[in-house]
């Protein structure tokens, strides 16, 4: 089996290209495996670091906008694992359009070439944000989208092409939406990462509004065996929910991260809230737990104390990115980021 993965050098497709290439999750013993990332601000090639010496991976840099670059890539693989998105939702509330670009226009010249090829299965990676924001219970998957942002919108539009693709030509077309990861190698503007390396460099961390917005977490290895049990096992044209199982709000992690790295809570600055912010997200995990015996392996007791002790231990990966951002790491539309 050969494997495509865009946006493979990035956070989640550089936790799933290790994982498949050193069999640390589902078995899939793929005899190649293509990385196709445009090397934006957060794709990394340092994320593929353990793995870069196995013989069955190729790295082409190129964007998934270029309808002859994807052609080519595309060309003779089996599977294409589609992860490359924009993804931060304050800079999409800054410029929308580069959030188009990719995550809309960038998934249909994809779409495009794999029905093309003839690829025996398109695995569409997504988000929770698509549905909006809920006040109590949790989505199924055929609760109706009501994306709020601009990167919520174009995901929720790449999502409903890659069904078309399925439901028009008949492709083998799988989706899955995820609840907020963490872990490793994530770039260091998500709240995590920001919060854990602000905090180990002695600086402050800002909360947005009351802190009160609830969001379940999943640590990027769990998300990644899930995606490759909805990639072997999962019924096409179907959508899968990949959760983490623990809500908190976000004064409640701040609380974890303070505790985890040794501050208080004088360390925390109050900012104004983000424009159009979710109040809560929650996925419902009951069809992927039944049909694909999916379940969160790393509590996030574990899974935050692992991570913060990576990016204690990994300076030398962090902090050049965090230079380029500026200042503590808050990202701003006036600091360059390349």
């Amino acid at each position: 089996m050969r494997i495509l993965v865009t946006g493979g050098a990035g956070f989640i497709g550089s936790e799933y290209v290790r994982m498949v290439l050193t069999g640390t999750g589902p078995r899939l013993a793929p005899s190649a495996v293509t990385v196709l990332d445009k090397l934006t601000y957060s794709g990394n090639l340092a994320n593929l670091d353990p793995v870069r010496d196995d013989p069955r991976l190729r790295i082409v840099v190129g964007d998934v906008c270029d309808p002859a670059v994807v052609d080519q890539a595309v060309a003779g693989h089996d599977v294409v694992v589609h992860f490359a998105a924009e993804s931060h939702v304050d800079r999409s509330i800054h410029s929308a359009a580069p959030f188009i670009t990719t995550n809309v226009l960038g998934t249909q010249t994809l779409l495009d070439a794999a029905l093309r090829h003839g690829t025996g299965r398109f695995v569409h990676v997504s988000t929770d944000e698509v549905y909006g924001s809920i006040d109590s219970g949790s989505w199924t998957e055929t609760w109706p989208l009501a994306p709020n942002s601009p990167y919520a919108a174009a995901k929720a539009g790449s999502d409903l092409l890659a069904l078309a693709y399925h439901r028009t030509y008949g492709m083998d077309v799988v989706v899955t939406r995820c609840s907020n990861n963490y872990g490793p190698y994530q770039f260091p503007e998500k709240v995590i990462p920001l919060f854990v390396t602000n905090l180990l460099d002695g600086g402050n961390v800002p909360l947005y509004g009351d802190g009160g917005n609830v969001r379940d977490w999943l640590h990027v290895h769990d998300h990644c065996v899930g995606i490759a049990l909805v990639q072997d096992k999962g019924r096409p044209g179907e959508v899968y929910h990949i959760g983490g199982g623990t809500e908190l709000t976000n004064r409640e992690l701040t609380a974890r991260l303070l505790t985890a790295c040794g501050a208080d809570w004088d360390r925390v600055t109050p900012v104004a809230d983000r424009l159009g912010h979710d109040r809560r997200y929650s996925l419902d995990i009951t069809k992927i737990s039944e049909e694909l015996g999916y379940a969160p392996q790393v509590t996030l007791e574990r899974g935050l104390a692992e991570t913060v002790t990576w990016y204690r231990e990994n300076r030398a990966w962090w902090e050049p990115l965090k230079a380029r951002l500026g200042g503590e790491g808050t990202w701003r539309p006036d600091v360059p980021t390349r």
